[in-house]
């Protein structure tokens, strides 16, 4: 360690943002590697700032680090600059806390939070020493798991990953650290300790599962071995109000993206908009007592410092409590300036009620999603909301002081016309005419209306894992028509998603595992940090796709059949097949279903609930 800091010492200050590689932060844990049983490298595969924000590794890290006999450490992506002088100088990839080499580790654990992180994955691992192929480590040690959204469906990461840990990490990352402990003085083998592994709910062993392919290049079949299970459902946490939650973050040197604290107000979504992953395999809905989060919120201020808290969710405005919560948060968060967000709010039920709580800390900017611009294709997607809904939203927003809103929308969704395409545009003036026409508004200033188009992506798990994706020449037609209908002397402004990218995120999604020679090569060639506009070239996984006679319209722009075997199929995220396949039908119908509030609509998720998924129907 002593070298390393030495040899760190020697060329940081010569690095960007230097504080990213040196660990000791205000509440990180550090312990003697002597006194410990286990030691585990929690990677994410990208910047320091993005690792950082992301609540799910605070909570597994604090988790990991409650029992005595584990030492959970982070590890993030190098930055550009970094990488270079490691390679020139010869470090491995090393844990922030000991700054020992993570190849030495016992577990290397990845969250995988979206498709174009996996070639920082094999990054990390080459930095660490480490073979990337999941085949060409032998031992035990160092085995490498991973977690996080993208493993509903793992295939394409399958030829790297030993495990995969499906649904909610609390449930049972610490039953696999336990079990490796004892497999470690048991002296087993890798494969029988994968054996093992695999018997945990929501641990799947790629190793232990063979996959045969149909002429046409669809997926014949996927055949379990060795006792694995033929099917591999999620972990779950039934009772998300008596679930380990930090008390201390690890709170950074530099600006994170999202530099506050944050709660988790609920798990899941009742909404059921049928493009949303996030929606459907995070179900079912349970909420946490506003009690709890008042309690854990001002801990969290207080051992940390910071001066903003976000209550977090897939849909604030959703949580039943959510009004009792604020009243509570506001009785100390305004005497101590400590500023409330509200990401995720729904258009259908944010009032003025609220709107005036959230202003009476510090008002910040207003962001909805009507996802589409017609109301045809609202009800395609399920967004269950009116253009009037949205309208009378955005005029509460106006009398209550606010002069600038951003609007998110999709292009490409499924039934989707140029019709639909213009209507974004024709919303979006509504929407700055209605703030013209309040008596209300504030004299002298004008309103920003910002709209924001991200192509859509098929997703597994959702009523629209068998739609299309758009092709790249439609979208950027869409894009020069969006560009076209918004005059020079209107307050809107328009921004999108690279198209490319969404392009090879939709190839990633819903591929296979011939796929694993892509990513790989992609990565021999130059690609890692996908994600970031400037490192990102998309001519390299074209050629990575056609070196291995793979075509990414054969992943993205197919249609998908019903009776299909997907990738993911012999996964169970407690959504059932039948549902998915029901719910698109009804989307070509141009209906909506209502939310589980109103009516459950049979999607399966009630089997982790023993039959019930929220509290009212």
């Amino acid at each position: 360690m002593l070298q390393l800091k030495e040899t760190l010492d020697s060329f940081l200050t010569s690095v960007e943002k230097p504080a990213r590689y040196i660990g000791g932060e205000l509440g990180c844990v550090v312990k003697n590697p002597k006194d410990v049983k286990l030691r585990f490298a929690f990677c994410f595969p990208d910047t320091y700032e993005v690792g950082m924000s992301h609540l799910g590794m605070k909570i597994l890290y604090s988790l990991l680090n409650s029992r005595e006999e584990i030492w959970c450490e982070r590890v993030f992506t190098p930055w550009l600059d970094m990488q270079q002088k490691m390679r020139e100088y010869h470090i491995p990839l090393y844990g922030l806390e000991s700054l020992d080499p993570i190849a030495g580790f016992d577990i290397i654990g990845f969250s995988l939070q979206y498709e174009l992180s996996y070639t920082n994955v094999l990054n990390m691992l080459d930095l660490a020493g480490v073979p990337l192929k999941a085949c060409d480590r032998h031992d035990l040690s160092p085995l490498v798991v991973a977690g996080g959204p993208c493993t509903c469906n793992p295939e394409p990461m399958a030829d790297f990953i030993d495990l995969f840990m499906l649904g909610e990490g609390e449930e049972h990352i610490l039953l696999l650290s336990d079990l490796y402990i004892k497999a470690k003085e048991q002296k087993l083998s890798k494969r029988e300790f994968l054996k093992q592994a695999a018997q945990i709910e929501g641990v799947y062993a790629p190793s232990l599962y063979t996959v045969d392919y149909n002429h046409d290049g669809t997926i014949a079949k996927v055949t379990a071995h060795d006792g694995a299970p033929n099917r591999i459902r999620k972990a779950i946490i039934k009772d998300l109000d008596k679930v380990f939650y930090p008390k201390q973050f690890v709170v950074p040197f530099v600006d994170i993206v999202f530099d506050r604290a944050q709660l988790e107000v609920m798990r899941g979504c009742l909404r059921g908009c049928r493009f949303c992953q996030a929606g459907f395999i995070y179900r079912p809905l349970r909420e946490k007592d506003a009690n709890t989060l008042n309690n854990d919120a001002h801990s969290l201020c207080e051992s940390t410092g910071y001066e903003e808290v976000s209550l977090s969710s897939l849909s604030t405005s959703d949580y039943s409590q959510l009004n009792d919560l604020l009243g509570a948060m506001i009785d100390w968060t305004s005497s101590e300036k400590i500023n409330l967000a509200l990401p995720s709010l729904r258009i259908d039920n944010f009032s003025e009620e609220l709107m005036e709580k959230i202003k009476r800390v510090r008002k910040s900017g207003l962001t909805f999603a009507p996802e589409a611009g017609t109301q045809r294709l609202r009800d395609v997607i399920n967004k269950n909301i009116t253009e009037d809904e949205i309208l009378n939203t955005c005029k509460t927003a106006f009398e209550g002081g606010y002069t600038a809103v951003k609007l998110y929308f999709m292009l490409g969704l499924p039934t989707e016309t140029m019709e639909d395409v213009l209507g974004i545009i024709e919303l979006a003036q509504k929407v700055v005419d209605l703030y013209y026409s309040l008596p209300t508004r504030q004299k002298g200033k004008g309103v920003t209306v910002s709209v924001s188009v991200a192509t859509f992506v098929p997703k597994p798990f959702t009523p629209f894992e068998f739609e299309p994706q758009d092709t790249r020449e439609s979208v950027i037609h869409k894009h020069s028509a969006l560009l076209e209908a918004v005059r020079k002397d209107r307050k809107i402004t328009v921004s999108w998603s690279g198209v490319d990218a969404s392009l090879l995120e939709a190839v990633l999604a819903r591929g296979d595992r011939r796929l694993g020679e892509v990513i790989e090569e992609a990565y021999h060639n130059g690609s890692f940090f996908d994600s970031w506009t400037e490192c990102f070239h998309y001519s390299t996984w074209e050629n990575a796709m056609k070196s291995k006679g793979l075509d990414p319209a054969f992943y993205a722009n197919r249609a998908r059949t019903y009776d299909e075997v997907m990738p993911w199929d012999h996964l169970d995220y407690y959504i059932t097949k039948s549902f998915l396949v029901r719910e698109n039908q009804t989307a070509h119908k141009n209906e909506t279903t209502p939310h589980c509030r109103i009516r459950c609509a049979g999607c399966g998720a009630s089997d982790a609930e023993r039959g019930v998924c929220v509290e009212q129907r």
